[in-house]
């Protein structure tokens, strides 16, 4: 009779059909001959207790059968700061449906290097010019503790960052109804003490902010007004670009800040140059991301389109131009004055050392305890096509 194994007949009769890998060492072994004769048994006397050998130990300590497995799941997650996980740069007010796949699944992306970059950066933007104006306001309105307008607030990725802002109350737009939905529902998740939030579908290049919003929840003025990876969408068209100029500046007081995340025009273009003249394919780009233009030629300041693709982020969407220039004049007729204009790399280089935001970088995951970037060479020309910028109101 086969010698008895509690442990690995109790795996291998499992019903869960979980199968053992093939070993050597799962064979029927030599019967002691040495006599054995306890006074009581349960057992027949024909089975003995053969200790397993450090081969087969070894081998059961580390198996995974889905006993194991839903063991394991019952484990709680490690813990995350919702404020480290990046929204993508994503088409937020356009048709955004691309489904929120959660926290802990875009830890798994390709590109969570770069999502994490990009949040940093929007962390130092917000914190180097929106808590001051936040700040400002609450010195001149006693307890008042500061309002924000988030439009193309997409899934709600800022939401942290306005909590730990310790701001009084949120306003969120998106053009994409499901995204506002689960703006909404990251909001409700956030622990106390909370902001006030108002959450509405709206497409702000095309539609007042009274469209949506109650009179109530515009009667008191923005301290800040943010858009982030959005922006350039409105540069369609003039028309377009007022429209949103003047949904930021109609409701931001006196003093407050627009602060935001676009492409870097200048450097798009100089790609495009850099093409062959002889060249059919307008296209340039590496692993991570490629852009696409449609043409060589510029149709003056508004409507120069190009196609926009990034890994595990944006599906080869339409985007277009902002040229500096046409932005900051376009703004001034809506008493908006740039304060602040830098290229990723340059927040990078710029703050790397700073003894807030570099820590940040760390616990962000940007780069690790050595400073070592988790970016590699692909991610980190992706990330240097944006610029950051912050306007201030007469």
């Amino acid at each position: 009779m086969p010698a008895f194994d509690p442990v690995r007949d109790a795996v291998l009769n499992s019903p869960t059909n979980d199968t053992l890998p093939p070993s050597p060492s799962f064979r029927r072994r030599e019967v002691s001959t040495i006599p054995y004769k306890p006074a009581s048994r349960i057992s027949p006397p024909s089975s003995v207790l053969i200790p397993m050998t450090p081969e087969e130990m070894k081998m059961l300590k580390s198996f995974r059968g889905r006993g194991t497995s839903r063991l394991i799941n019952r484990k709680r997650a490690r813990s995350y700061d919702p404020d480290d996980i990046e929204q993508p740069p994503s088409k937020k007010l356009a048709d955004n449906s691309r489904p929120d796949v959660g926290v802990l699944q875009r830890l798994d992306s390709p590109i969570i290097g770069l999502k994490n970059f990009n949040n940093w950066v929007k962390s130092v933007l917000i914190s180097s010019y929106a808590h001051p104006a936040l700040l400002r306001s609450r010195l001149s309105r006693g307890n008042r503790r500061g309002k924000v307008l988030d439009l193309g607030c997409g899934k709600g990725g800022d939401l942290t960052k306005w909590t730990k802002a310790k701001i009084m109350e949120y306003v969120g737009a998106d053009i994409a109804a499901v995204s506002v939905d689960q703006a909404r529902s990251r909001w409700e998740g956030i622990r106390a003490p909370r902001f006030d939030a108002s959450f509405a579908a709206l497409d702000c290049y095309t539609e007042s902010l009274t469209t949506a919003f109650s009179p109530e929840t515009l009667s008191q003025s923005f301290d800040v007004v943010s858009m982030q990876f959005c922006m350039h969408y409105a540069f369609e068209s003039e028309s377009k670009a007022r429209c949103m100029l003047g949904n930021v500046s109609r409701w931001l007081r006196g003093g407050g800040i627009f602060i935001g995340t676009i492409p870097n025009a200048e450097q798009l273009l100089d790609h495009l140059n850099d093409i062959p003249a002889d060249s059919q394919d307008l296209s340039f780009g590496n692993s991570v991301y490629k852009i696409r233009f449609e043409s060589r030629d510029h149709r003056g300041d508004f409507g120069n389109k190009y196609w926009f693709f990034l890994q595990d982020a944006v599906e080869d969407v339409p985007e277009y131009i902002v040229l500096w220039d046409t932005f900051v004049k376009l703004a001034s007729e809506y008493g908006l004055h740039p304060v602040y204009k830098e290229e990723f790399h340059q927040v990078f280089a710029q703050n790397r050392s700073h003894h807030e935001f570099g820590p940040l970088m760390v616990r962000m995951k940007v780069v690790d305890s050595s400073g070592e970037s988790s970016m590699d060479e692909d991610q980190w020309e992706a990330a240097n096509i944006y610029i950051a910028f912050a306007f201030q109101k007469n």
